[in-house]
Order: C-alpha cells, then sequence, then structure tokens
C-alpha cells in the first residue's frame, strides 16, 4: 500500500445534498475536527485557522468538484494563503451509486488524504490514522445527529481501498486503463468471450460465469476518476468499483514529482455475503500491482518497480540510472 496516502470512509444517514452542503462550509470543521478550529475568514472559501498536527496556523481552502453522479470537494491547507501543500479529495456516493436499485437512505463519504515525504514530520504520520479516523467518526456523528437520529446507523456496504504508485506519465496511465481492449493484459480473473470494444465488453471469470465489463472516464480538478462497471446478467449482480489516477506533482505539491498515484475504491457488503466478481480486496490489489508494472515498463522506467509501492522522492542517482 502507498505509505504517503491514507484514506477513510462511512457510511451516513443523511442525504448526499446536506453532507455536501455541510462540507462545503470550512466553519462546520469546528464542529468535527480534533482541532481545526477558524479563526479567521479571508475570502468566500479560504479561512486562517489552528490544526490538530501543527504549532502553526493553517491557511484552508475548499474546492467543489463537478461531477453529475455524485457530489465531491477538495479541502486544501497551507502555511501561507494560496500556497497549499496538503490536498484532501472528498467524495459522497450516493446508495443506488453502489447498488442500483437499492432502498437504503444516506450517502457514503470517502475522504483521501496526503502527506508530501519532503514535508512530513513523524508526528503527522504516525497520527494520521487515529485523528482521521475518529474525526470521520465525529463527522458521522454530528450530521446524523442533525438529521434526528440518536446512536450511529449501520449502512449495508463499507469502502475498502487499494493505492500504489506509479512512475509514468498519468496520461499514458489513462490512455491505457480506459480502453477495456487492454484488460487482459492486466487484469487475471477476467478472460475474453465475445466483442470487446474500447469501453464494454463481454468477458468470462474464473468460475466462467458471463460478466459484461464498461468504463467511463471522468475529469477532476487536476486529476481523473475512472469508472470500472462488472454486471452479471445472469444473477442480476452488479460490482462497481472507482479508481482514481492522481498527478504525484499535484497531490505532494511538488512539481519534481514523477508519475501518479492510483488510489482504488471499492464498495463490499457488510454481511459477506459477496459471490461474484472480485471477492477480496487483494484481487485489486494484485491488479494494481501489474499496472504498476506494464506501465512503467511504456515508460521506460524499469527500475522504479523494484523501489515497491510507494512513491520516494528520486535521488540524484536514480535520476541518472533509471
Amino acid at each position: 500500500m502507498e505509505k504517503n496516502t491514507f484514506a477513510t470512509s462511512a457510511y451516513i444517514a443523511t442525504s448526499p445534498e446536506s453532507a455536501f452542503e455541510y462540507l462545503c462550509s470550512l466553519k462546520n470543521l469546528d464542529e468535527w475536527t480534533l482541532y481545526s478550529r477558524m479563526k479567521e475568514q479571508v475570502d468566500e472559501d479560504t479561512w486562517l485557522g489552528t490544526a490538530s498536527g501543527y504549532h502553526k496556523n493553517l491557511y484552508y481552502h475548499v474546492k467543489k468538484l463537478e461531477n453529475p453522479l455524485f457530489y465531491g470537494i477538495e479541502w486544501h491547507c497551507g502555511l501561507e494563503y494560496q500556497k497549499y501543500f496538503q490536498v484532501y479529495p472528498v467524495l459522497l456516493f450516493p446508495t443506488n451509486y453502489i447498488e442500483p436499485g437499492t432502498d437504503e437512505k444516506g450517502v457514503y463519504f470517502h475522504w483521501l488524504s496526503f502527506v508530501d515525504p519532503k514535508r512530513q514530520t513523524q508526528m503527522i504520520m504516525q497520527g494520521i490514522h487515529t485523528v482521521h479516523t475518529s474525526e470521520c467518526r465525529s463527522l458521522k456523528g454530528n450530521l446524523e445527529r442533525k438529521a434526528g437520529l440518536t446512536s450511529a446507523a449501520k449502512g449495508s456496504h463499507f469502502i475498502d481501498t487499494d493505492t500504489i504508485y506509479v512512475d509514468a506519465p498519468i496520461e499514458i496511465g489513462i490512455e491505457y486503463l480506459q480502453n477495456l481492449q487492454n484488460i487482459d493484459e492486466w487484469a487475471h480473473l477476467l478472460r475474453p468471450n465475445g466483442e470487446i470494444t474500447s469501453d464494454s465488453g463481454e468477458f468470462k471469470d474464473e468460475y466462467d460465469q458471463k460478466v459484461k465489463v464498461s468504463v467511463r472516464v471522468h475529469s477532476l480538478s487536476k486529476y481523473y476518476l475512472l469508472e470500472q462497471e462488472h454486471f452479471y446478467p445472469d444473477y442480476e449482480y452488479y460490482q462497481r468499483s472507482v479508481a482514481l489516477l492522481i498527478p504525484t506533482a499535484y497531490a505532494f505539491a511538488d512539481p519534481e514529482a514523477s508519475g501518479f498515484i492510483l488510489h482504488r475504491i471499492t464498495f463490499w457488503k457488510t454481511d459477506g455475503t459477496v459471490t461474484h466478481g472480485k471477492l477480496q480486496i487483494e484481487d485489486f490489489g494484485a491488479e494494481s500491482m501489474n499496472i504498476k508494472r506494464l506501465l512503467e515498463a511504456k515508460a521506460g522506467n524499469l527500475k522504479s518497480f523494484d523501489r515497491g509501492m510507494s512513491y520516494l522522492p528520486k535521488t540524484p542517482e536514480a535520476l541518472v540510472t533509471n
């Protein structure tokens, strides 16, 4: 797993619209974060406030993401106004996006964090899991209380993720992954079984079950979101997943950082009743390793794969030999 990236998620029993409106207001950070307290409003979308991981104040900036299928925002933080070195994408998935036709109400919240290796402190890296997980729980509680609940609601699904660093231009990555005619190279649990176009095709899985696969690509802010849908027609069963392809230079606010972060978001039944498609997060992780290997080879970076799953700032020696 990519060690500079952290993700946390929750099912929240409120409407996607209410959650989005609440998250767009930076002043609401006062209610649910550990110590992000807004002290001075700088402009319509920016505040100066305290922070849990620093003794210094931070500038907080919010940006809305435009997408017809779900809501999204980005939080940006930095020590100087309009000079932000931390980016936190947030996506809000409606329940019927995860399970078409469901009567479940609510929204699935997903919060992604990046910590630049050049700027990270030991306290930030040791504390981010504890703090963001607890804050996610606090956000859920605040929104559900406002919706009239007196205890935590349980969702029918949970989110799990797989993240890997790919040292190849993001243009190569998105061109390769959005073309389903390449999937036979990197997805070892599928075999072609009929017509395959660039965005849809017919396959068989490891049990010889028919599966129709389709992909769609969306541009979000400075990166891409790739949707992948597996549909089993004999069982009327859908399995959807989302991949974010985020340039490393943007994720870590470092123009010298090459490649991109591949962050895969998956949805799983809380009762464990998954009988078709991928059955565990490792199935996605194995594919991601294959994707990394193939794309880095296409980019001519044959030594990058040996350095592991995480982004590492390149030393002068690595720049020469890679």
